[in-house]
């Protein structure tokens, strides 16, 4: 069995922590480990095989961070340039192992949900191979405990010719009102839609290409005309731009015939807004949920995280206020499923909080704005041990670099030297430089940028280890 990881969301309904390029499944919210690196270890049990990864192009090196940080790897790496849905991603990989001459039954599921059971996981992916072993296409359900608004459903109905434990899939429906969700919760015909799936590679491109031939075809050009890099695939844009997006419940799962469900009992959730969050983790007395340097006083029921300030909450109940170094959100908790809504909007005025957090992770570390005017611009810049920036040039600003911890290894134009702690450097404009640390530890400096634009867009790359083009369609990609 191979699990394959959905990565490639964007988690806007958890903003502002949640950003585009740092999105939830990369973050610790339910504890010390993210999303992700809890949904893989999860994985890490005799039978499993290493993971097929689907991840946004501009998340390879956050991913391969994050599995460093845990001692895994992956065995492949699907990079899709942009978002198409849930099914060219199982597509692409489904594909990619019938090429390479293999057929495992394929275990879909979301990088950003958390299962807080994981032997009654491994009890219900046990009744679910016997299904799929048999070619039927299985999705695990949560049986429907309380009318929740925020999930999709599935009715089912008995079928003798399926195992004991298994039902077969009556009817997918969409997300319900208050009411209607009340009604099937009391029937007992209902589960929760859990986005995770159980079938053999080759059934699921069978049942995709009879019922969504469209997506099957570009998918099949676009992995044909796809580069390889290791175990990264970086999908072909031009291709896959041409793809539906659909999902696979659209696709495929509501349309065949071969669609059952397993129930799922292994405290599953979602974390797809900030209710969710609240509701695993621990609560005060009063039911509030607090994170960082909060103070609560008369109020119920709240979820307040902060991220650096002081927040003070009085006297409010079921409240969600969330803080980070450039936005503060604040809703009450029957709205959160809105701040989706609300990012839309910042995303049409064209406002970058909704793409990055003050802090910009990179491959080779990352860099935190500390200040900004009319003419300077003032960073706090991370190298990692043995990690350079690429070899560049900036047309309309200068830099001074001053070193906090570690050692830097400075290229301006044709000198290499050295610089150790207090000591800084100046770089003009239009000198050819590079950064690099040689050292053990990480190396920290504070970065003075001087000019008339200081864009990220304002670099000309002429040499990168990371393999990034000297030129890019966006200011976020070629940034350093």
């Amino acid at each position: 069995m191979i699990p394959v990881i959905l990565s490639g969301g964007s988690g806007s309904r958890l903003w502002p922590l949640s950003r585009k390029q740092y999105p939830k499944q990369f973050l610790a919210l339910t504890g010390e480990q993210t999303l992700f690196q809890q949904t893989l270890q999860r994985l890490n049990f005799e039978g499993m095989q290493p993971a097929v990864l689907v991840a946004n192009q501009d998340h390879r090196f956050i991913v391969q961070e994050q599995l460093d940080a845990i001692g895994l790897q992956a065995q492949s790496m699907l990079l899709e340039p942009f978002g198409r849905n849930t099914a060219p991603a199982v597509a692409m990989a489904a594909m990619q192992l019938v090429a390479e001459g293999r057929d495992e039954l394929m275990l879909v599921m979301p990088a950003d949900h958390v299962l807080r059971d994981p032997k009654a996981f491994q009890q219900a992916l046990a009744l679910a191979t016997i299904a799929a072993e048999k070619g039927e296409m299985v999705l695990f359900g949560v049986p429907a405990e309380r009318p929740e608004t925020g999930y999709g459903y599935i009715r089912s109905k008995a079928d003798a010719a399926l195992p004991d434990g298994i039902s077969r899939v009556a009817q997918f429906v969409e997300k319900p009102d208050e009411a209607r969700a009340r009604q099937y919760v009391e029937s007992g015909d209902y589960f929760w839609n859990s986005g995770m799936f159980l079938f053999r590679a080759s059934r699921f491109l069978e049942e995709l290409k009879h019922h969504d031939v469209d997506i099957y075809d570009t998918c099949l050009l676009a992995l044909e005309r796809s580069k390889r890099d290791g175990i990264a695939v970086s999908i072909d844009a031009a291709t896959f731009a041409c793809c539906p997006d659909n999902s696979i419940d659209y696709a495929v799962m509501e349309k065949t015939a071969r669609a059952c469900v397993v129930p799922l009992s292994a405290g599953w959730n979602d974390v797809g807004s900030w209710s969710s969050i609240w509701e695993v983790h621990d609560k005060d007395q009063d039911g509030n949920v607090t994170k960082g340097d909060v103070v609560v006083q008369d109020s119920h029921n709240c979820l307040v995280h902060g991220n650096g300030k002081l927040v003070s909450v009085i006297g409010l109940d079921d409240v969600v206020v969330v803080e980070t170094k450039d936005a503060m959100m604040i809703a009450h908790k029957d709205r959160v499923q809105d701040v989706k809504k609300l990012v839309n909007k910042l995303d049409a005025d064209g406002r970058n909080e909704t793409q990055n957090h003050c802090q910009v992770y990179r491959p080779w570390g990352s860099y935190d704005s500390v200040d900004m005017g009319g003419r300077f611009q003032v960073k706090h810049i991370t190298v990692k041990p043995g990690a350079q920036l690429s070899l560049q040039m900036h047309h309309h600003r200068a830099e001074h670099w001053i070193v906090v911890s570690g050692t830097a290894q400075v290229t301006c134009d044709d000198k290499v030297f050295l610089l150790t702690e207090n000591q800084s450097t100046y770089i003009p404009i239009a000198s050819v430089h590079r950064l690099a640390n040689p050292g053990k530890i990480p190396l920290e400096i504070i970065e003075v940028q001087s000019g008339s634009y200081l864009g990220e867009d304002d670099i000309e790359r002429l040499d990168d280890v990371y393999g990034r083009a000297p030129q890019a369609d966006n200011v976020v990609s070629i940034a350093r």
